[in-house]
């Protein structure tokens, strides 16, 4: 019997094992977290335009199975059992419509999740009467808006900030309708803008005119782990590489700050 083949044959074994075992452990890593993201059908063509744009670019940064990215039109999915299996609750172009849903959210929230909005994702008005969700949004209600649709020039608040690192100081984002907030989200200290609308876009509008006032397009809520952006109207909004890298770092950032660990480290 050929005592060095036999050899050779234990060590191939051994070595297919090691690979095994080593694919076993990676795969284990993956999916890193899990995204349900909210979106409706029934609400302005722009925002569900958006909405059709931003599920497709986050399934496609999904793909390789770093992530799950679910989407769901039925906001009755905003409940305590179906949000504790995720990481990260994401609204395209709705937010929560009544008590139950609301409630649902902020226990979610104060327990760690994680949630990141777009666009009307943040709209209020008198009538919204939701004082959590209010103060969770910086305490801005919706004052105006330009009109039509047009590209704008932002300006980079914090340049050192995860989210804001590597990006220009300032840069033209693709057309968006932009909302303006009364009083600024600013004058909370527990929010942090990020973006804000260059004063050089004034007076900014053709129909409806925005003249002047602070008016912060990117922040979060130093209180909880989430963040807001401002775009989110039309086909446009996924068009620009830098305000892509934008989108992108906000995501990566929500998802690494969880309490339970960054994800992205394990």
């Amino acid at each position: 019997m050929n005592t060095k083949r036999i050899q050779n044959h234990k060590g191939g074994i051994a070595f297919i094992l090691f690979a095994l075992l080593i694919s076993l452990s990676s795969q284990a890593q993956f999916p890193r977290f899990k995204v349900l993201a909210f979106f409706s059908k029934q609400v302005e063509g722009d925002h569900v335009a958006f909405a059709n744009d931003a599920i497709k670019f986050f399934n496609d940064l999904a793909s390789g199975g770093g992530f799950v990215f679910d989407t769901t039109s039925t906001m009755t999915d905003l409940n305590d059992l179906k949000l504790k299996n995720y990481q990260l609750v994401m609204m395209l172009n709705d937010f929560p419509h009544n008590v139950e849903q609301r409630e649902a959210f902020r226990r979610y929230m104060e327990n760690g999740g994680g949630w990141y909005g777009f666009h009307v994702a943040a709209y209020n008005d008198r009538d919204t009467n939701w004082p959590w969700g209010l103060d969770f949004l910086g305490g801005g209600v919706f004052y105006r808006n330009n009109w039509p649709s047009m590209p704008a020039k932002l300006v980079i608040d914090d340049p050192k900030h995860p989210v804001t690192k590597g990006l220009p100081a300032n840069f033209i984002a693709p057309i968006n309708e932009w909302y303006q907030w009364k009083p600024s989200p600013r004058e909370r200290k527990n929010i942090k803008v990020l973006v804000s609308l260059s004063p050089d876009n004034y007076p900014f509008g053709l129909k409806d005119i925005v003249p002047d006032g602070d008016f912060p397009v990117v922040w979060t809520n130093t209180d909880y782990r989430m963040i807001y952006l401002n775009m989110g109207h039309g086909r446009e909004i996924f068009s620009d590489a830098t305000q892509n890298k934008l989108i992108i770092d906000a995501f990566r950032w929500v998802i690494a700050t969880d309490k339970k660990g960054n994800v992205f480290e394990k």
